[in-house]
């Protein structure tokens, strides 16, 4: 290799190259499904259980709770969401997905590439854990570990 070679800059490309194609994914979401992918996401983990709070949705996709918030009135203005108020717990604000939701969900969109999803669960259980330790230690360095992002910039990552 030459002398002036610096891996850093593979690196990077190859991050692009991984947000582009995570990119390319969510506008497809858009087009054939009308959601972004946080929406997806959120729709998912709704659907997940039963007395589902903003809170424990917020926890499970790691987003804030005012972005998860944000991204619920949007899902409840498109009637893909109801609100209630707990009848145990009148503070307790419990999420639902619509019929037509379920319509959508039922077709099991998937949130990332399924060729990816496909490949990585076709892996030794070291390899998948190597990879996200590879993956966390980039967030890391990149100062990246605790940010949360409005819906419009995850939209293009998911």
């Amino acid at each position: 290799m030459p002398e002036h070679y610096d891996i850093s800059y593979d690196v990077l490309v190859t991050l692009r190259r991984i947000i582009r194609a995570i990119d390319m994914h969510s506008k497809r979401l858009g087009k054939e499904y009308g959601l972004t992918g946080p929406q997806l996401m959120i729709l998912k983990e709704i659907r997940s259980g039963t007395d589902i709070t903003i809170g424990h949705v917020a926890k499970k996709v790691s987003l804030s709770q005012a972005t998860v918030t944000n991204i619920i009135d949007r899902l409840e203005k498109r009637g893909m969401v109801t609100r209630e108020r707990s009848t145990l717990d009148k503070r307790r604000v419990i999420v639902r997905t619509t019929d037509k939701a379920e319509e959508i969900l039922k077709t099991n969109p998937s949130v990332l590439q399924a060729d990816f999803i496909n490949s990585f669960q076709t892996l030794e259980t070291w390899e998948q854990n190597l990879i996200l330790s590879s993956l966390q230690r980039i967030a890391t360095m990149m100062g990246a570990e605790h940010i949360s992002f409005p819906e419009e910039e995850v939209g293009q990552f998911i």
